[in-house]
């Protein structure tokens, strides 16, 4: 039955939000990937899932590099009104290093391998952060909804 306001309804059974274990490894970081990508996907998610899965790719990555090899990580997306929410939650309690806005003399050395995640994370996420759980701390951003389509005659 259509919803008398005229507002799309998600098909029932539709979930809004995964919680996933990934491995201890650097085989998370692709598993990450896909999973976010076909999630948004399957269910045609109002966020870019292009954006989605490079920034998860670099929550997962420092997630596997920063913390003990024996601890549990967890990949936990949320679908909102107004795009989607990722998180990488890890046990470790430190902050994953700075997530707000970069003084001048802390850009990144464009010739290092590494140190770059998190300005991509900044840069390309409408809003990201970390806050503490029970556990340790979840790393998070936010995607916000792509805008519609034209539509043609």
């Amino acid at each position: 039955m259509p919803d008398p306001s005229g507002a799309a309804r998600e098909p029932a059974g539709t979930p809004t939000s995964w919680r996933i274990p990934l491995p201890h490894t650097n085989a998370a970081v692709p598993i990450a990937r896909a999973l976010i990508r076909t999630a948004l996907a399957d269910i045609d998610a109002p966020a870019d899932s292009d954006t989605a899965e490079l920034l998860t790719a670099e929550l997962v990555a420092n997630a596997v590099e920063h913390t003990a090899a024996d601890q549990p990580i967890e990949l936990v997306v949320e679908l909102l009104d107004s795009g989607c929410q990722v998180e990488v939650h890890d046990r470790s309690p430190l902050p994953p290093g700075d997530l707000g806005t970069p003084e001048p003399d802390d850009e990144p050395d464009p010739w290092q391998e590494h140190g770059r995640g998190l300005l991509l994370i900044r840069t390309l996420s409408s809003a990201c952060g970390h806050r503490p759980t029970a556990h340790g701390k979840a790393v998070w951003f936010t995607l916000p909804a792509r805008p519609p389509l034209p539509e043609f005659p």
